[in-house]
């Protein structure tokens, strides 16, 4: 290593999911990791939650995996327990000074056997838990924690304050506990640093008009989600903690600890507290053994992203969910009742009085303090609401060269949007060590794999609780006996969670234990698990290909929950019928291929160009491909950001910045016109002007963008006075006088958005409209300005914008969609009449101005969609493969997703989403090489007739006809682009094509063992 070159290192502080996250992505893309975490494991908030909006997944069943890939890195290093104490010298170079908290027990040693905790005899509050139960001074984090190793609590064990017991000392038996740990210090040189701390959930404890902590069914969010979740105090059981009783009705207090600047000096909107209500609710009604009445008290609806709003629609109309627009004033204990009395004023301006028998505060979310000072001493700038201070060009830089941050420490927001930019916290840190890549990285070796010749089957069984999603309707010890008694099932075992690291472990050592050759595991959703399996079974020496996924979670427990017997009966023949085919398993062999390191961007709007010039500083040449004669996209009809940057003068920066790489080309007015290949082997051939360009890469990504629907209603096209938002952009920019000089301006927002025809949000209208007020107010400040909403979502930190529109003279209105507001033009102005919601009469505004908040629209490219295999949605926008942990790719391997054509949102949002496109990308890209799947067809040439049908009919255009040899005219599977659906063997008449992993005699078994 040069002195000039940087070290090929990164610390990650933080070990909840964007930090995890950020963490993969370095170390997939050749970099060594540290990740820092404070707690006693990795996983932060999201470890404690039980569902994930708005697909209501498990949220451990979806971050298992990640946690145990990431425990299993050989280049990520897990520092726990330990603060960052300094962080000295510059990018390229820092020296990071650490603190690591005594465990008391030896990581190396502790086998997690739990004898410790359960000798131990000090019983204190269990914080994960959010105190509801009761733990051991001895304890682990959470069962599925990583590292699972034990620790000792020094503030409450007896041994550490009093000098008596240590009793754990004396029954462990791997000698792992160390009562006389001591704190040390460690230095770390890296060559950058990303910040992930995460969030402290707000306190409500001294908000005394709401009975919380004097009374114990008054509750926050985060204690209500360890009730519903299976590993919670309650198993899952839902109950009110004062006499364990189930609940029949239950409120939900929104803006708790947000958008509330007199008690809490929160002035920002939190992004997630109305989804994560609408979600629990939900969840609440689905756990109930009798009908639940759910209310949700709230200001505004913010369900601003991708499938919230159907969400909120889904949970009102089928789910039957009661909305009330208030904000409680008391919560008050009626001791006759024992319920809770809630008061509050209606819409009509009346007081309401009701009674609930739990009553949840959904808190907000707030950079601890201490996490203030610690940013404050690192140079690190924060905003006023205590979050970290960024661009919206460079939405993940600190303000201290070098140092990126990533998740809700930037910002309130959610887990797809944390994950998003943990990408692009981790692409801009890898692009800052390009020359290092790969200098301080290890290759994980698997053991050489097992030669199964000649042995007979010996089926293993590993059947899952998953808490109880799974086992709290099958009976899961009656389901592991029956597997005991089928053919050539040699070891049968039942796991609380068979995903964990501790029981991942445990399946690799049965594995070569019991000389196990085929596996069998009944658990979850092979989508998001199986990998995870293959992976342990290669650990062992097995093929991977020797594993048989039963869900008995998705297509079992979650679809007969009111029939335990029936959905054991079920779970039991899934088994009998998976050992019937893993009897027939045999290896499969994955083909290795060389990677094209070069990327094709369609799309060079912001997100396009960002994308571009990422992929760049990574090393790696792109190519921008765009319909249009020029760069920018949307952008270019932009006037500024929420946080007042100028759009075009940012933007000509941009695209100077492309046009001066030498790593890009661009190609304007140009469009595909074919794609060939597979992931590392795309060929592509352009169109423009009647000449063909081919371009071969490895990596796609698809940025092709939106556009703003041009209305039909409000007299839009009809009267020069009404435009859209875009068309005032247009117009502020060009200091048109009439704008400027207007007496009265109206804004009517969801214009073509929140329709049954487009039920969803367009995310960045109610903030645009807020901005432009502002600029007419400050061209102006005698303006009216009106604008006529249905909820104000300027989530986040731009509720201050909210805030100082109202402050500067803004009269926001609103409306229902069955009450729209009616617009008639005269000579003299625009009259707009909408129903007032506090006078609750109609009221007739002239303005001079009327602005719609048109929808955001998809382009609805088909014919992109279908080159690249890649899924629409309902509205037209592309399907990522994961909405929560893989928003920025598709299901179709080498193919990633950014900016409009994803879902509407701002400029920051767009290039953050990139970013983390092309990171994950650039983990493809940096390999050199990638495996094929195992899971191909396969043709038997002899018995092929050469008809063409599978040709035809192959979406991935895997088969081939083949021009010459002993064979030609025969079918033949390219297995890179096989994707092993199998269409082509159902169609196959002559039998000629088999798919491996199953074949006919595999399927035909598990038809007759069923």
């Amino acid at each position: 290593m040069t002195l000039s070159q940087p070290i090929g290192a990164v610390m990650v502080a933080g070990g909840g999911i964007a930090g995890i996250q950020a963490a993969l992505d370095l170390a997939n893309s050749g970099y060594k990791v540290y990740l820092v975490e404070q707690d006693a494991a990795i996983g932060g908030v999201m470890a404690m939650l039980d569902k994930t909006f708005p697909t209501n997944d498990c949220a451990m069943c979806i971050m298992s995996p990640k946690l145990v890939e990431v425990g299993r890195h050989p280049n990520i290093d897990i520092l726990t327990m330990t603060d960052i104490q300094a962080i000295d010298g510059v990018k390229g170079d820092f020296s990071v000074t650490l603190r690591r908290r005594p465990r008391y027990v030896d990581p190396d040693k502790c086998i997690a056997c739990g004898l410790c905790a359960e000798k131990c005899p000090k019983k204190v509050s269990d914080s994960f838990n959010q105190g509801l139960i009761m733990r051991k001074a001895a304890y682990v984090l959470y069962p599925q924690a990583v590292p699972l190793k034990y620790l000792i609590d020094a503030d409450n064990c007896i041994y550490l304050q009093k000098g008596k017991c240590g009793v754990c000392a004396n029954v462990c038996p791997a000698g792992a506990v160390r009562l006389n740990d001591r704190e040390a210090t460690q230095t770390l040189t890296v060559g950058a640093v990303i910040l992930a701390p995460g969030f402290q959930p707000f306190n409500p404890t001294g908000q005394d008009h709401l009975s919380y902590g004097a009374h114990p069914d008054v509750m926050t969010s985060l204690e209500f989600e360890r009730i519903l979740s299976a590993s919670g105090p309650f198993g899952g059981h839902l109950m009110r903690p004062s006499d364990r009783r189930e609940p029949r009705r239950i409120a939900w207090l929104q803006c708790i600890g947000s958008r509330d600047q007199n008690r809490c000096d929160h002035f920002y909107c939190s992004a997630v507290c109305c989804m994560y209500a609408i979600k629990q609710a939900i969840i609440a009604k689905e756990h109930a053994d009798h009908p639940l009445d759910c209310s949700i008290f709230f200001m505004d609806m913010r369900t601003h992203g991708k499938g919230f709003e159907d969400c909120y629609n889904e949970a009102r109309h089928k789910h039957g969910v009661r909305f009330v627009r208030s904000r409680v004033h008391t919560v008050v204990p009626d001791q006759q009742s024992r319920q809770l009395a809630l008061r509050y004023a209606d819409e009509s301006g009346h007081i309401q009085e009701e009674h609930f028998d739990l009553v949840i505060l959904s808190v907000g979310l707030q950079t601890a303090v201490e996490q203030r000072r610690w940013a404050c001493s690192l140079g690190i700038a924060l905003g006023e609401g205590g979050f970290c201070r960024i661009d919206d060009f460079a939405p993940t830089a600190a303000s201290r060269d070098g140092i990126y941050v990533c998740g809700a420490f930037a910002g309130p927001k959610d887990i797809p949007q944390s994950v998003i930019e943990a990408g692009s916290a981790a692409l801009c840190a890898g692009a800052d060590l390009s020359e290092a890549r790969n200098s301080l990285t290890v290759h994980g070796a698997l053991p050489p794999e097992r030669d199964m010749r000649g042995e007979p089957p010996r089926v293993g069984v590993f059947v899952c609780h998953c808490g109880i999603n799974i086992g709290g309707v099958v009976d899961v010890p009656a389901v592991r006996h029956y597997a005991a008694t089928l053919q050539e099932v040699a070891y049968v075992a039942d796991n609380l969670y068979s995903c964990s690291q501790d029981t991942q472990n445990i399946i690799t050592a049965k594995i070569r234990a019991e000389n196990l050759n085929r596996i069998v595991v009944a658990a979850c959703s092979p989508k998001t698990h199986e990998p995870l399996f293959q992976e342990t079974l290669a650990a062992a020496g097995l093929n991977k290909y020797l594993l048989e996924f039963v869900n008995i979670r998705n297509q079992n427990s979650w679809v007969h929950m009111q029939d335990p017997a029936r959905a054991t009966a079920k779970a039991k023949d899934l088994v009998r019928m998976a050992v019937a085919k893993a009897l027939r398993l045999a290896p499969l062999k994955e083909e290795k291929l060389e990677i094209a390191p070069k990327a094709m961007i369609i799309g060079g709007g912001v997100s396009g160009m960002a994308a571009a010039l990422a992929f760049s500083r990574q090393g790696f040449p792109a190519v921008i491909v765009e319909r249009d004669g020029a760069l920018g996209g949307q952008a270019r009809h932009l006037f500024r950001t929420a946080k007042g940057d100028n759009v075009q003068d940012r933007l000509a920066q941009i695209i100077r910045q492309v046009a001066d790489d030498p790593r890009i080309t661009v190609h304007l007015n140009s469009e595909l016109y074919r794609v060939e290949g597979f992931v590392g082997n795309f060929k592509s051939i352009l169109t423009a002007g009647g000449r063909q360009t081919v371009v071969e890469h490895g990596v796609t990504v698809i940025a092709s963008g939106a556009r703003e629907l041009q209305p039909q209603e409000y007299l839009f096209g009809q009267d020069p006075r009404v435009m859209t938002g875009l068309e005032l952009d247009r117009r502020l920019r060009e200091d048109d006088a009439a704008v400027a000089q207007a007496r009265t301006a109206v804004f009517i927002q969801c214009v073509g958005s929140r329709e049954p025809e487009r039920p969803y949000c367009s995310r960045i209208c109610c903030t645009h409209a807020v901005v432009s007020a502002l600029h007419l107010k400050e061209c102006n400040p005698d303006m009216q300005v009106f604008i006529l909403y249905r909820d104000i979502r300027t989530y986040g930190e731009r509720e201050s914008l909210y805030q100082q529109a109202r402050q500067k003279g803004v009269i926001f209105l609103r409306y229902d969609r069955e009450r729209k507001p009616v617009v008639n033009a005269t000579a003299e102005a625009l009259e707009i009449t909408v129903e007032d919601h506090v006078l609750r009469r109609p009221v007739t505004l002239r303005a001079d101005l009327l602005t719609l908040a048109a929808a955001i629209v998809p382009y609805r490219d088909e014919t992109l969609a279908q080159f690249f295999k890649v899924p629409m949605n309902a509205d037209g926008f592309f399907v990522e493969a994961h909405v929560k942990l893989n928003p920025c790719a598709f299901a179709t391997d080498g193919v990633f997703l950014c900016g409009l054509a994803h879902y509407p949102k701002p400029i920051d949002e767009a290039i953050a989403q990139a970013q983390a496109a092309a990171s994950a990308a650039t983990v493809l890209l940096s390999r050199k090489t990638i495996l094929t799947s195992g899971t191909t067809a396969q043709v038997d040439p002899r018995l092929c007739a050469g008809c063409g049908v599978c040709v035809a009919l192959c979406p991935y255009n895997a088969p081939a006809l083949k021009g010459d040899g002993p064979f030609a005219g025969k079918a033949e599977v390219n297995p890179a682009l096989c994707k092993g659906c199998g269409l082509c063997v159902a169609s196959c008449r002559s039998g000629a094509l088999r798919l491996l992993g199953f074949d006919d005699a595999q399927i035909m078994a598990m038809i007759e063992a069923a």
